[in-house]
């Protein structure tokens, strides 16, 4: 009589690695995007080791089982969503920091560890880890890489992808793939870290990461400048790039989100504003730079302009922009957030347009962007229970896409694609481009096991 999965996984892990429990199972089937399909989970696996890894998929290749790899499920596109009859493969137990070397100013660690966690444990070294989603106190490494995350500071250190040096990797039949490097430079052979990541685990498992670090930079201050339109705010932006200004963050807040955030937390910020626009520097000198952009903001057409003048003023500042997501979900109750990346240069037509599409829809679709990146964030507020408010949400949230790649831009700055952008990302690769990809997919997961139906 063949063996069943459960038993066979049972040979290679510790009885606490495997969960059975539907109700357990069920809550680990998604994770934070709207109008994602989720199927059930055969199984829960925890592992702690690279090894016990490797036995989950030499199990899963032999019983063709497909196998869903998750971090902590704060993703907004459905990558980590399983799939009927999968094993669900949570990393959140291998959440050890290996390593932190000064001198080379890397660390070393495994995918479970939390963004923040990685943060702090660097700074106690004068080093920094720049990459900060803005679910950083809950996000694992693992994801970051998964998803190629961004974060508020990109403008000026970009995203985790230049800054993942070398990964080991368990594929699909259970080989341990190590790629990339320890040292500064190095060009040998294909960049195959590079391509796993933002593969969404559709390639292998990451089951440790070798980043770069940079020196703790100084504390920086934040600049809020008032707009009586967004299109003011978005010219400034253009003003603050061309002037080869190099803030450390450059973040934009539409008058939908300011009024989420206010009624949520509270924090007193301007209401009477139609674009709030906060810039950050980290200089030696800040307050120099500050008063540079500030008058730049003011020749944009700025009503006001506030230099914080400490960290704590800063940090107040931020914790607003930090808030926006979770602020404008209280509106309705559920939001769809997009992630459409445009050039600078069109980032005031993106947010007309936006505009354009809440008023054909009848919806309140908040905008906030890491405008130095010109990523934006438009976020549909909807009730789910009105079903044709649902609808409407779904359209609006394609003709944004659309938008954006009408104005020269790409469906996804950070999120990913999942389950929610499949058919948009047709669209922007074209055929030959998606031919392409299926073949890198095909050769390092044949039988298709690692994450299917993301992506394509």
């Amino acid at each position: 009589m063949s063996r069943t999965l459960i038993e066979l996984l049972g040979d290679g892990l510790p009885a606490e690695a495997l969960v059975t429990d539907p109700d357990v199972t069920a809550s680990y089937a998604h994770d934070m995007a709207s109008f994602c399909d989720a199927g059930a989970p055969a199984v829960l696996v925890l592992p702690r080791t690279v090894e016990q890894v490797q036995h989950v998929m030499r199990t899963a290749t032999a019983l063709r089982v497909p196998v869903v790899p998750q971090g902590a499920r704060t993703g907004l596109s459905g990558a980590a969503n399983a799939s009927d009859g999968c094993i669900v493969l949570s990393l959140t137990k291998m959440d050890r920091i290996l390593e932190i070397n000064p001198v080379d100013r890397i660390a070393v660690v495994e995918p479970g560890v939390i963004n923040a966690t990685l943060s702090r444990a660097v700074n106690e070294h004068g080093l920094y880890y720049p990459p900060d989603p803005s679910s950083w106190e809950m996000c694992t490494i693992g994801g970051n890489i998964g998803t190629a995350s961004g974060g508020l500071c990109c403008v000026k250190y970009g995203v985790t992808a230049e800054y993942v040096l070398g990964l080991d990797v368990v594929l699909a039949d259970g080989r341990l793939l190590s790629t990339g490097r320890r040292t500064a430079k190095g060009v040998a052979g294909y960049d195959l870290t590079r391509l796993f990541v933002g593969s969404e685990g559709s390639l292998g498992i990451v089951v440790k990461a070798t980043l770069a670090l940079k020196p703790q930079p100084p504390q920086q201050l934040v600049l809020a400048a008032e707009f009586a339109s967004a299109a003011a705010a978005c010219d400034a932006v253009c003003r603050i790039m061309e002037g080869g200004h190099v803030p450390s963050l450059l973040e934009l807040m539409d008058r939908t989100t300011v009024k989420a955030v206010n009624d949520m937390a509270h924090m007193g910020l301007p209401e009477t504003t139609e674009a709030l626009l906060l810039a950050a520097f980290d200089t030696p000198d800040p307050a120099a730079d500050l008063a540079a952009v500030g008058a730049l903001c003011e020749a944009a057409g700025a009503t006001q302009v506030v230099p914080a003048e400490d960290a704590a003023e800063s940090e107040l500042l931020l914790q607003a922009r930090r808030l926006s997501l979770t602020a404008l979900e209280a509106v309705k109750g559920t939001t769809m957030i997009d992630d459409v990346c445009v050039p600078r240069s069109r980032l005031g037509d993106m947010l007309e347009g936006v505009e354009r599409i809440a008023e054909k829809y009848a919806l309140t679709i908040g905008v906030c962007c890491h405008a130095g990146d010109g990523n934006t964030h438009p976020t549909v507020c909807f009730d789910a229970q009105d079903a044709d408010e649902g609808r409407r949400a779904r359209e609006s949230f394609d003709e944004i896409m659309a938008l954006g790649l009408e104005l020269g831009g790409t469906i996804t700055g950070e999120h990913g694609v999942g389950v929610l952008k499949k058919d948009w990302l047709a669209r922007e690769l074209g055929p030959v481009g998606v031919e392409m990809q299926q073949a890198v997919k095909a050769a390092f997961d044949p039988l298709g096991l690692l994450n299917p139906g993301k992506l394509f």
